[in-house]
């Protein structure tokens, strides 16, 4: 919500004349159409991520400033490469006395 705040901010008071946003979630929708109706050039670097359609019918372009992905999406915990949800364990009793 803040961020969204700033950015129809500085668009009404023409403060800029581009930005950049890391990120590509349709939350930013709202903020993006008012931005461009502004004149205001809006990007986005999802870093490497999905770009909501919604959103991105809302930008002036998609660039990557980081050309390599981090190492980190190969480790085995990175939330793409978990196989089931974590849960908490359902066999735990919590009225057993320690």
């Amino acid at each position: 919500m803040r961020l969204g705040l700033d950015i129809a901010s500085l668009a009404e008071r023409g403060h800029v004349n581009q930005i950049i946003m890391i990120s590509g979630d349709s939350d930013f929708v709202p903020a993006a159409k008012l931005a461009r109706r502004a004149g205001i050039d809006f990007i986005l670097d999802p870093m490497w991520s999905n770009i909501a359609n919604s959103l991105s019918e809302h930008v002036d372009g998609v660039r990557q400033c980081v050309n390599r992905e981090p190492e980190n999406k190969n480790d085995p915990l990175h939330i793409d490469n978990s196989s089931e949800p974590i849960s908490i364990d359902e066999d735990l009793d919590l009225d057993d006395e320690l």
